[in-house]
């Protein structure tokens, strides 16, 4: 080969990136969907109203703390919050945030929204859209840390939306089963699987342990984990959507547009 030829220089490459698949479909998608679910959940909880259909109370509301909720979880209650111009603040606003943070930090979801709403970057081999990238380290990024934190808490509102499932047997006139009851079981399975396959949940199990040898039990419990965690994406949004729908389905019963039918 000639030096000549050795020597010569590439053309340069003016293209931002070399994908020519459709890799936007997923970013736009992911914005579509949790977009919705945002509106969706921050009206619901505006509404503060067919919430409650009994047995079912709304997951959006659950616990409900308020002496005024048509179906308190506490026999003691929180006496109404009052807001300026927006009246009475509705109870989903308190109960919210705390599986709002849970998501927010998670793992999984900060991929998720910082490709589709941040486009940092948008897909693998895409440009990041910032110039700039300073990680998680630095304010207000860095909070994402408290996310191992927030998992307790979202290991308590799985504990209160049980309790709200095994409620859901009780009817008015005896013990029952429609179709609401499995609407909030399949709910609170969902919700489950997301939570107890998180990668803090894991942690907890087995990431102090320097030897699984000698702790079989941990070992056999972090290992069903991570075999849940290999599916944390799937559970993370099979859970954003069944909460979503069993607020949905509770809502249109206690409304009255469908009727809740019994199985037995």
């Amino acid at each position: 080969m000639s030096s000549r030829v050795i020597g010569q220089s590439r053309p340069a490459i003016t293209a931002s990136h070399l994908r020519t698949d459709p890799w936007w479909a997923l970013p736009i998608t992911v914005v579509i969907v949790i977009g919705s679910f945002l509106v969706y959940s921050t009206w619901a909880a505006f509404q503060n109203a067919h919430y409650f259909a009994p047995p079912y109370l709304s997951p959006f509301y659950s616990p409900c703390l308020y002496r005024s909720c048509l179906h308190p979880s506490f026999a003691f209650g929180l006496p109404d919050i009052h807001v300026p111009i927006i009246g009475l603040l509705s109870p989903a606003f308190l109960i919210l945030a705390g599986p709002g943070l849970f998501r927010l930090t998670c793992y999984y979801y900060r991929k998720a929204y910082y490709r589709s709403f941040w486009l940092a970057p948008p897909a693998c081999a895409v440009p990041d859209v910032k110039r700039n990238y300073t990680g998680e380290a630095k304010f207000p990024l860095i909070l994402q840390a408290f996310h191992r934190y927030t998992w307790y808490l979202a290991v308590l509102f799985i504990v209160m939306l049980t309790w709200d499932a095994i409620l859901a047997f009780r009817f008015p006139n005896g013990f029952g089963i429609g179709v609401g009851t499995l609407v909030m079981w399949i709910n609170v399975i969902c919700l489950a699987a997301y939570t107890f396959s998180c990668h803090s949940c894991r942690h907890v199990c087995g990431g102090y342990v320097n030897a699984f040898s000698k702790t079989p039990v941990r070992y056999r419990a972090w290992h069903f984990l991570t075999r849940l965690n290999e599916r944390h994406p799937m559970f993370a949004w099979l859970s954003l959507f069944s909460v979503a729908l069993t607020d949905v389905y509770i809502r249109l019963v206690s409304i009255g547009i469908i009727r809740d039918l019994r199985i037995i």
